[in-house]
């Protein structure tokens, strides 16, 4: 399993929100468990947390927390493959600019 921590300067909401975005899911998620209109298997927005789960034994647990001056803290737990620590990482950086985009365009 691989585990990725990264801030962002945006409420722990928007980036809550924008990662369970069924229109932005698919820009974001690991190539493993992406597709067009991607639904988590389980979403708590009072937690914000999000689990989606593809065939075989890929995995992604989200988890969005209050960081400083306003920001947020965001974890990614991946599991399925060998390169589960790239593609983590490769997701948050994704993330990050769906986000950006997000806050730019309203």
């Amino acid at each position: 399993m691989a585990s990725v921590e990264r801030g962002m300067s945006a409420p722990p909401e928007v980036v809550f929100n924008t990662a369970t975005d069924p229109d932005r899911a698919s820009a974001w998620l690991p190539e493993p468990l992406r597709a067009d209109g991607t639904l988590a298997e389980h979403v708590s927005e009072e937690e914000l947390s999000a689990r989606w789960r593809a065939a075989g034994d890929w995995t992604a647990e989200l988890r969005v927390d209050p960081a400083d001056a306003g920001g947020a803290r965001t974890r990614l737990d991946l599991t399925g493959g060998d390169d589960a620590d790239r593609l983590a990482d490769e997701a948050l950086a994704s993330l990050a600019r769906e986000v950006a985009d997000n806050l730019q365009a309203g």
